[in-house]
């Protein structure tokens, strides 16, 4: 006996493919939110700690600045410290300066030159004097910059020529007026260090205290006659 299928037996199994189809679509979906699902949360679990540990690192960073700042603080008060006892070491050091200004000058002083005034301004000292001859000023200025090292920096400012009684005879002289620059003793150490200086003579053991004053006078002895000298063309008549 023949049998013979009269059913519609492709439609079913389009209908099957189909069924088959759509489920596995259901199935790839539902893994994919599951996956996406997944990563979602790792993300949000790192994220998470990583602002915990930003938190922590704020945290941190202000105690350092904390820190930070009082250093600041002791560094200004040490620097501070340093400059109040810088002063007094330096208030110390120029208790003895007219000391060694004045004993600079009687070694610097050449034979025929004498001082009428002296008058220091800080660390500066204006010279007024009396000279046998422009020579003798010249020496002066060359015993200033290069054998005291205390005294540095001379400055002529004027010479004028001028007459001088002695007897019955007057004697032809110059007048002149400088500046020199009298050093500290903490910079005295440092040009005698230089390979540069000059300074032949040693600085002077502290001496008794001697109050700084604005105006020192000099006694002037009485000039030695000479014989009068050239003209130069420096002096002002």
């Amino acid at each position: 006996m023949i049998l013979i299928n009269l059913l519609p037996h492709r439609e079913a199994a389009r209908k099957r493919r189909r069924e088959i189809f759509y489920a596995a679509l259901g199935a790839a979906a539902v893994g994919g939110l599951v996956v996406a699902g997944g990563i979602w949360l790792w993300f949000t679990a790192q994220i998470s700690a990583q602002q915990d540990r930003n938190r922590i690192l704020s945290t941190e960073i202000s105690k350092l600045e904390s820190q930070i700042k009082d250093i600041a603080t002791l560094q200004e008060e040490i620097a501070a410290l340093r400059a109040r006892q810088q002063a007094v070491e330096d208030l110390q050091s120029d208790r003895n300066m007219p000391v060694h200004l004045l004993n600079e000058l009687v070694k610097q002083l050449p034979d025929g030159v004498y001082l009428t005034s002296m008058k220091q301004n800080g660390g500066v000292v204006a010279l007024t004097g009396v000279a046998q001859s422009n020579e003798r000023v010249s020496e002066l200025l060359r015993n200033l910059s290069s054998n005291s090292p205390w005294l540095t920096h001379p400055e002529l400012a004027e010479i004028v020529a001028g007459n001088v009684q002695i007897g019955k005879d007057q004697r032809r002289v110059a007048n002149f007026r400088m500046s020199v620059k009298l050093l500290r003793a903490s910079e005295v150490k440092v040009v005698a260090k230089a390979p540069a200086a000059g300074a032949s003579g040693a600085a002077l053991p502290p001496g008794a205290a001697v109050p700084a004053s604005a105006a020192v006078a000099v006694a002037a002895p009485a000039p030695v006659p000479a014989a009068a000298p050239a003209p130069v063309p420096s002096v002002k008549k």
